[in-house]
């Protein structure tokens, strides 16, 4: 993939390989009538090997204070995986959250996992262990990162009895957590369908989703490219051509500063109209989106042009279709004359129904997260997140109340322009408060995320953020 000079090297090695796009249905998870497993499907993914190596003794991570750490390999779904377990001093079985990695690239060698150091230092202080696998495939495979996550948590005492001699009791409770791929696994985790066709069953009694991707995902990374080739002038091109056209498309549509785009100049009513129709896509008006959509994850987003639907190889067909969406670039309720024409112009493109089946050996190859969940499950995404965009949150809380469990479901916004991009203090106020919740305590506070008028507030965000991102705009309540 031809990579253009704009795209800026701050983008994070990990992220940048990211090229996905796709929409996945969930359709047949709503029927009366089990599905039907489909037939075996061959697809790229299956043919990648992968190695799992642990670090030289002197290379390991150090366990922080008053804590112990141990490292190791087991089998997973696609091969072998590692394992990090780290646990408090005196700790008896008295609880374990699994930690779920994000994307870990286009790498055939797998690393081992751990969380950032607050969240790692919140739960020790908690009196709760921790542990974490590579899982056993890179790639977005999210299906390896419930199997081998789950079979962790249901063996990593048995494991490190194996590799270092000590024996630590059961844990008496079992919790997840992670961030943007760990976020879309920890949530699909504990909904439903998942729990009840995975290998590894595990009673979760509580999950904490963060900056969660999930099937949208593709939907959006699918979406997005689409739309700017049509409002540059280049829909009557074929899709594949994405990236040869790129530079021009972009300069079509904004101001150029030599060969940088000026993301928050736009040239013209289809540059402005191109900005509305992205943030409509994100979640609509709210605070922070136009730092998103300045910033480098929308290169990410764009890397993601011109590459077919089956995720990089974790399907076997097309898993995106664009045939029911509709792109607005106003908020009437009804679209305008020319929102209709450019809907009936622009390409449309039909998923393969059977891109990501029902399986009989666990769960779907993309895992579906349905809101469809019995514990307390409480979230935290930024506002500004262009690469996986808050609208995911909304989403979540529709299908929450569509299964009538939208009463465990706790989510808050931050005020952030970057994907992930949470302090230090907000990570300690979601870890305490979501553990005292799930422990029988008061049920946490969060944000409205489904009124319009509430997210496009300016102050939206300001409750739960934790400290100001230099340069960018505060709370108005602090002017």
């Amino acid at each position: 993939m031809r990579i253009h000079q704009w795209y800026s090297a701050a983008v994070p090695m990990a992220l940048s390989a990211i090229v996905l796009s796709g929409c996945l249905s969930d359709d047949d998870s709503d029927s009366d009538t089990p599905a039907t497993p489909a037939p075996p499907q061959v697809r790229e993914h299956d043919k990648r090997a992968f190695t799992a190596e642990l670090p030289e003794q002197s290379e390991l991570p150090a366990a922080l204070d008053d804590a112990a750490i141990y490292f190791g390999r087991y089998e997973g779904l696609q091969g072998d995986a590692l394992y990090t377990f780290e646990v408090p001093e005196g700790w008896d079985g008295d609880g374990l959250i699994m930690w779920t990695r994000g994307y870990g690239g286009e790498n055939l060698e797998l690393s081992l996992s751990r969380p950032g150091l607050a969240w790692r230092q919140a739960v020790l202080d908690a009196g709760y262990a921790w542990a974490a696998s590579s899982y056993s495939a890179n790639w977005y495979d999210a299906r390896a990162g419930i199997e081998d996550t789950n079979k962790l948590a249901l063996n990593v005492i048995d494991y490190v009895e194996r590799d270092y001699g000590e024996r630590f009791a059961t844990p008496s409770q079992y919790l997840i957590s992670g961030a943007s791929l760990g976020g879309h696994i920890a949530a699909a985790a504990v909904d439903r369908e998942n729990m009840e066709r995975t290998q590894f069953k595990v009673d979760y009694a509580g999950a904490a989703p963060l900056c969660q991707a999930e099937q949208n995902q593709f939907q959006w990374l699918g979406d997005y490219p689409r739309v700017m080739m049509e409002l540059s002038g280049f829909g009557d091109r074929d899709y594949s051509e994405f990236q040869d056209l790129l530079p021009q498309m972009v300069s079509t549509l904004f101001e150029m500063d030599g060969t940088t785009p000026k993301w928050l100049e736009p040239r013209g009513p289809e540059g402005e109209r191109l900005m509305a129709i992205a943030q409509n896509l994100t979640g609509g008006e709210r605070p922070y989106f136009e730092y998103g959509f300045a910033s480098p994850y929308h290169n990410v987003v764009l890397a993601t042009g011109g590459r077919t639907g089956d995720v990089n190889g974790i399907l076997a067909s097309n898993g995106y279709g664009n045939e029911d969406q509709v792109y607005r670039w106003t908020n009437d309720p009804e679209p305008t004359a020319e929102e209709v024409e450019f809907n009936e112009r622009i390409a449309r493109v039909s998923a393969d129904p059977d891109a990501n089946p029902l399986r009989d050996d666990g769960v779907r190859w993309i895992p579906l997260v349905n809101g469809d969940f019995d514990i307390p499950v409480m979230t935290m995404h930024t506002l500004g997140d262009f690469y996986v965009p808050f609208r995911h949150q909304q989403l979540y809380r529709e299908r929450a109340q569509e299964n009538g469990n939208a009463d465990l479901l706790v989510q808050r916004a931050i005020r952030a322009p970057g994907h992930c991009d949470f302090s230090a203090g907000e990570y300690r106020a979601l870890v305490t408060e979501w553990l005292a919740w799930v422990n029988g305590g008061p049920k946490p506070e969060g944000d409205e995320v489904l009124d319009p008028a509430v997210v496009a507030d300016e102050d939206y965000g300001c409750n739960f953020t934790v400290g100001e991102r230099a340069g960018l705009a505060a709370c108005s309540s602090l002017n």
